[in-house]
């Protein structure tokens, strides 16, 4: 649906840009009438005193192009003879204060070379920024008309984006149905209905509950047994050594023995045998 409306919108531009040439796209058309110049009523014969606003007074309560642009052209040629002879009458009016002045102001024809010079360099400083205005307009046309143009061909491949777009969220909707009924179908505990599910989802609480305990008594067996373990290592490692002293004091007595010295063991032995002899004998 989206794709259909961007693709009306899409030919609507391809074919206003058909009717429209590419020199007619610009920003201001200054020199364009308002209305057809065709029209009878608004050609250039017309005399500005006798318009159709004069005439009749259905131009102010239906005005037309014609007679609009009819109005405008009146009223430019009576402002421009209005300026005309303002001007005329503020140059009167200097030139007559400047001969009843005290003193007079009498003006040379070096003041009026001076007016003159700086007159040309107004006039060229104006045809500069007049230049440089016609240029930027330029530059603004061929930057709108080159962003139209880029508009236009993103616009021309959005329908294929959202045809593609469109296909892509139909598989994927595929996909998660697909998947749905396979988990459904693998676990039938998921269909089940609410008070089913929540009774399943108490017995499952306890037996959480229950693990939990199981789990926190055998922490503390653990840690207990842990304890234990540590402390049989503790002393294994003190008859470890113990050992080794003994083997160390049996191999060093061994050795005295075969190089025929005495450790004084053997006497040491012998005294405690009689020792318990007698006190055999004694008991």
């Amino acid at each position: 649906m989206a794709g259909a409306m961007y693709s009306d919108s899409l030919a609507q531009i391809h074919s206003l840009d058909s009717d429209v040439p590419e020199s007619t796209l610009a920003i201001i058309r200054i020199s364009e009438p308002i209305g057809s110049a065709s029209d009878g009523n608004a050609g250039p014969d017309r005399s500005p005193s006798k318009r159709a606003s004069d005439v009749s007074t259905d131009a102010y309560d239906n005005p037309t192009p014609a007679s609009l642009e009819a109005d405008l052209t009146h009223y430019k040629e009576l402002f421009s003879k209005l300026r005309f002879s303002y001007l005329e009458q503020v140059t009167k009016e200097k030139f007559l204060r400047a001969i009843v002045g005290d003193p007079p102001l009498v003006v040379g024809h070096s003041d009026n070379l001076e007016l003159e010079a700086e007159l040309a360099q107004v006039k060229e400083e104006l045809q500069r920024r007049k230049e440089e205005v016609r240029i930027s307009v330029e530059e603004m046309e061929k930057m709108g008309y080159a962003a139209v143009q880029l508009q236009t061909a993103q616009l021309s491949e959005l329908p294929s984006s959202i045809a593609n777009l469109e296909s892509t969220i139909t598989q994927l909707r595929v996909a998660q149905s697909s998947k749905l009924h396979a988990r459904s179908s693998s676990s039938p505990s998921q269909n089940l209905p609410l008070d089913a599910t929540l009774h399943l989802l108490a017995d499952k609480d306890a037996e959480l509950t229950t693990v939990k305990r199981t789990l926190a008594s055998s922490e503390t067996a653990l840690a207990r047994k842990t304890a234990e373990s540590e402390a049989m290592e503790r002393e294994l490692a003190i008859l470890e050594k113990r050992r080794n002293d003994v083997v160390a004091q049996a191999k060093e007595a061994q050795r005295r023995k075969l190089q025929g010295e005495s450790d004084g063991l053997e006497e040491m032995g012998r005294w405690y045998t009689g020792t318990e002899q007698v006190l055999k004998e004694l008991v």
